[in-house]
């Protein structure tokens, strides 16, 4: 039987593979690093646009109600608007609505109870043009209605800021008697 040599350079020293693990592990901490972030960024992005579908859909409902104002007073100020709109579909008559702020929240009141329109809200001003824009509805004895209004909408959270939306009123139609 004969002998075979051994090689002196055959398989790997113990500090080839401790060198080896410890690359390994470096990649595996970046990669989960960057997993992690990803994740993070996605979930804010997440929040945002929840917030952003938020803010629009309130925006079209204040938007809907305003643009269909029908008999009756528009009054107005400050975080607060009052008037009629008709009832589309429904067959009814004109509808009370009323938006507020109560404690960061816009509501609306149209009859049938109270309801949050938008959350996190610092503020709410409710601004009337009449050849110029005025803080407050009706300007004296006038029974006209403006011809247009702005709601500005400041926000808290993220994100946050001012909105505003303005909405161009129909003509009053003249009372017939």
């Amino acid at each position: 039987m004969t002998r075979r040599a051994e090689a002196p350079d055959a398989g790997f020293t113990l500090i080839e593979l401790l060198i080896s693990l410890l690359l390994f592990a470096l990649i595996a901490v970046a990669g989960i690093a960057l997993v992690d972030s990803v994740l993070g960024v996605e979930g804010r992005t997440g929040a945002r646009l929840d917030r952003l579908t938020d803010l629009q859909r309130a925006m079209l409902v204040v938007s809907g109600d305003v643009e269909q104002v029908s008999a009756g007073d528009i009054t107005g100020g400050g975080a607060s608007l009052t008037f009629r709109r008709s009832a589309p579909g429904v067959g009814g008559p004109p509808v009370t609505v009323r938006y507020g702020l109560d404690r960061g929240v816009l509501v609306r009141d149209a009859g049938s109870g109270t309801q949050a329109v938008l959350r996190d809200v610092a503020g709410v001003r409710w601004r009337f043009y009449e050849g110029g824009w005025s803080d407050r509805w009706p300007l004296g004895e006038a029974k006209a209605w403006p011809r247009a209004v702005e709601v500005e909408v400041t926000l808290t959270g993220t994100p946050s800021g001012a909105v505003r939306r303005v909405m161009l009123l129909p003509v009053r139609a003249r009372d017939v008697s």
